[in-house]
């Protein structure tokens, strides 16, 4: 009896041993994940930083002080009040970038670098916004981010951390701010309206006045050539009956040298006298008539004296 007792707690004995040391081992093999670093302080001083993969300290002598992660952390910066240069309240909303590149200025740099890192951000960005009127402030948001992270990469050189980039999500101003800028951006609006409407009225006066005098042209010129026309066909009326009257007189002349055309030019003046006569008698209210009447050889001999002698 007494043996078997003895028996177990040898068994107890070695499982607690056998415990022990798992412990042990368990307590000095360290795997740590990718991209991140253990601060590993030994009797209470830094004694260096683990970084991933398989790692070994000595139980009870060497602990865990910090944990870090080296990946980029988002952290979202409380929104804040500031005052910009014209006195005008608007609450603005931010975020920042980070990345921890030093683990042991992360653990014994500062006591918190999140909350450093915050508080600085809010301050950087007061300032920004102090000496920014609304307007501009509405518009330089990348002037600012990048005055905000310039102000803490000169400050988190001493906390072990880089802050890759700032952004400010969102601004807003009071309501009264709001709508005037919403009256504003609709007064100008109006006015870009009326300025097309114009442009649009002008263009059409414009094209109008343009058709109006292509049209004039257009009838003018159909005048011109119309009056053109119409000279040229006066002119060959005149140059027709020119010639007609230029040959009926190549005629006569040619009758008057034949046999008895001077004769016959007699009778017909003196028929075309006594026609001439005739008409006044007509048409007249005065009376012409020759000294003697019966003298008709007389009046077509003196007919006959304007027509060419014979030579």
């Amino acid at each position: 009896m007494m043996n078997f007792l003895w028996e177990v707690d040898d068994m107890v004995f070695y499982l607690v041993v056998f415990v022990l040391i798992g412990v042990v081992i368990k307590s000095a093999v360290l795997v740590i994940p990718q991209q991140h670093a253990y601060v590993i302080e030994r009797l209470g001083k830094y004694h260096g930083t683990l970084t991933a993969g398989l790692n070994l300290i000595i139980p009870f002598v060497d602990r865990i002080a910090y944990r870090h992660t080296l990946k980029e952390v988002p952290y979202d910066v409380e929104p804040q009040v500031c005052i910009t240069r014209d006195n005008s309240q608007v609450k603005i909303d931010g975020i920042l970038y980070f990345q921890v590149t030093d683990a042991k200025l992360a653990s014994y740099g500062t006591s918190d670098y999140e909350m450093a890192i915050e508080q600085l951000a809010k301050t950087t960005l007061r300032s920004e916004v102090g000496q920014r009127d609304l307007d501009k402030l509405l518009e330089e948001r990348s002037a600012i981010n990048n005055a905000v992270v310039s102000a803490l990469d000169e400050a988190s050189l001493g906390w072990g951390v880089k802050v890759l980039r700032y952004e400010v999500k969102d601004i807003v101003p009071p309501e009264s701010v709001l709508q005037a800028m919403e009256m504003q951006i609709t007064a100008e609006r109006r006015k870009r309206a009326l300025i097309a409407q114009s442009e649009g009225e002008r263009a059409q006066a414009v094209n109008v006045a343009e058709g109006q005098k292509s049209a004039m042209v257009a009838q003018s010129e159909g005048d011109r050539q119309a009056a053109i026309n119409q000279a040229s066909g006066q002119a060959e009326a005149i140059l027709m009956v020119a010639q007609a009257n230029a040959e009926a007189i190549r005629l006569v002349a040619q009758a008057l040298e034949q046999q008895g055309g001077d004769r016959a030019a007699a009778l017909k003046v003196a028929e075309q006298y006594v026609a001439a006569f005739g008409n006044i008698a007509k048409t007249g209210t005065t009376v012409v008539i020759p000294s003697n009447l019966a003298d008709l050889a007389g009046l077509v001999q003196g007919a006959l004296a304007v027509l060419p002698k014979k030579s």
